[in-house]
């Protein structure tokens, strides 16, 4: 049968794949396009299976606002050139309009989501991977539903996403304390948020210097208390210094403001993730040679 430059057109834009493929694919099947379809399906994941082990650290952070909700969510994939190129944006894009259209809060649910084109998340990554030719991730997953008077937003280009839910104030101010947070990275809004596990291992360490000190034990606890006092104001939103004014606590702001943190949520990409070391000139390379 003659493959004709109309029905490979027609497989490239139902796919997203190259010419090459698409025409290999609809000779292997007599131009038979929902058979080329599904055999370029079941290849494309058998690639992503086999990519599936490697590690992906790089990536988006995506943000879909609505009116009183905004869903924020982490997708990873392997190189930071892949991660500046439109299919992966808008994937990232669409995934997050999907989670917050469909109110979803959990990663597993939100890849069993149908999004645009009439597939799942799930689908539409393995049909990415065949694709591009990187392993990808859907990380985790935000959905704020606002509690207060406002949610602030904060990018950082698209490797660091903020989300305050603020009472009293107003929609600047939101959006100020997202972007301190986004800069100077509390643990929590204040000391009773905590982890306990976090601020034990602390003590034990001052504990531990103080001792190597050899001062009294009368000065060894106060110096205890010091530096824990200490910790927890550089570890708490309330107690930090403000990003726009180091002479003014965010805590003092807030007050200033009639204003409360109800709750924050940070991402950036890769976080706690083993990257590999590579530079640009071999994320080219390796995009030339696929």
């Amino acid at each position: 049968m003659n493959i004709t430059a109309a029905l490979v057109k027609e497989l490239r834009e139902r796919t997203g794949a190259g010419m090459m493929e698409c025409k290999k694919a609809l000779t292997e099947h007599k131009g038979n396009i929902e058979a080329a379809i599904e055999a370029m399906r079941i290849a494309g994941q058998a690639q992503a299976a086999k990519k599936a082990g490697r590690i992906a650290a790089e990536g988006l952070i995506a943000i879909a606002a609505g009116d009183d909700a905004v869903a924020m969510i982490e997708i990873n994939c392997e190189t930071d050139f892949v991660s500046k190129g439109n299919d992966f944006i808008n994937f990232c894009q669409a995934v997050a309009d999907g989670a917050l259209t469909n109110s979803i809060s959990d990663v597993a649910t939100l890849n069993d989501t149908v999004i645009s084109g009439g597939k799942t998340v799930e689908e539409k990554r393995k049909d990415l991977i065949a694709k591009i030719g990187e392993n990808m991730n859907v990380r985790r997953m935000a959905l704020m539903s606002q509690q207060g008077d406002y949610i602030g937003i904060y990018q950082h280009g698209i490797r660091i996403g903020v989300l305050v839910d603020l009472q009293g104030g107003d929609a600047d101010l939101a959006k100020d304390i997202a972007m301190h947070i986004a800069a100077s990275r509390p643990v929590c809004i204040d000391e009773k948020g905590v982890p306990a596990d976090l601020l034990q291992k602390e003590k034990d360490i001052f504990i531990a210097q103080a001792k190597e000190s050899g001062k009294p034990e009368a000065i060894i606890e106060k110096m205890i208390t010091g530096r824990i006092h200490k910790y927890l104001a550089e570890i708490t939103l309330v107690g930090q210094a403000f990003v726009k004014d180091p002479d003014v606590f965010v805590g003092k702001l807030l007050a200033k403001n009639h204003a409360k943190v109800l709750s924050f949520v940070r991402f950036e990409v890769g976080e706690g993730l083993e990257k590999k070391n590579e530079n640009f000139a071999d994320e080219v390379m390796q995009q030339v040679n696929r």
